[in-house]
């Protein structure tokens, strides 16, 4: 083994090459191409349904309770939901359109949920609906869902001068509320 003078010096090993920023870029993009292969997306915003589906048509909902009006403005919030969050366009006549919603209100119960000194002070309502979804070209069943249950909550004063039912505006809630969640469940395909 040679010994250095004292005026030479070792020349330096060469560095070992940096693999890390050579291939830092290419990682990331296999990365970000993976994750929107995996099927990652905002919930309710997909769109599962045949393209050749337009139009929907949404007729009145069947009932078998004593809620009227929640089953006629079912079908009216359902579409609003509809036409405010896709391209479909909402058409009176079932014949006309390329789907058909139909639908039931089949069973409503309200009861109270909260007692304060022996009073209730809050009723829960629930409300169950069958509803399914038909291509009228094929008959195929696009989307269906028995026994689908909803819930709204609503507040109810202890003092007798000062009640107000609230129960019309609670009903009026959950049926935006029901709106909501069977266009994300007809769009997602739950």
């Amino acid at each position: 083994m040679r010994r250095l003078a004292q005026n030479e010096t070792q020349a330096e090993p060469p560095a070992p090459p940096r693999w890390g920023r050579r291939f830092r870029l290419p990682s990331l993009v296999v990365l970000l191409a993976s994750l929107t292969a995996c099927g990652y997306h905002v919930s309710g915003h997909g769109d599962m349904m045949p393209k050749t589906i337009q139009t929907i048509a949404i007729p009145a909902f069947s009932n078998r309770t004593s809620r009227y009006k929640l089953a006629r403005t079912l079908p009216t919030d359902i579409g609003r939901e509809l036409l405010a969050r896709t391209k479909y366009k909402i058409v009176a006549d079932p014949k006309q359109a390329d789907a058909v919603l139909t639908g039931s209100v089949h069973n409503f119960v309200a009861y109270p949920t909260i007692s304060a000194n022996g009073r209730s002070t809050v009723v829960e309502a629930v409300v169950t609906l069958n509803l399914t979804l038909t291509n009228r070209a094929t008959g195929e069943v696009l989307y269906t869902r028995a026994g689908a249950e909803f819930r709204e909550r609503y507040e109810i004063s202890t003092d007798p001068k000062a009640y107000f039912d609230e129960s019309g505006t609670a009903m009026e809630r959950l049926s935006k509320s029901v709106a909501r969640s069977v266009v994300s469940a007809i769009l997602e395909k739950f």
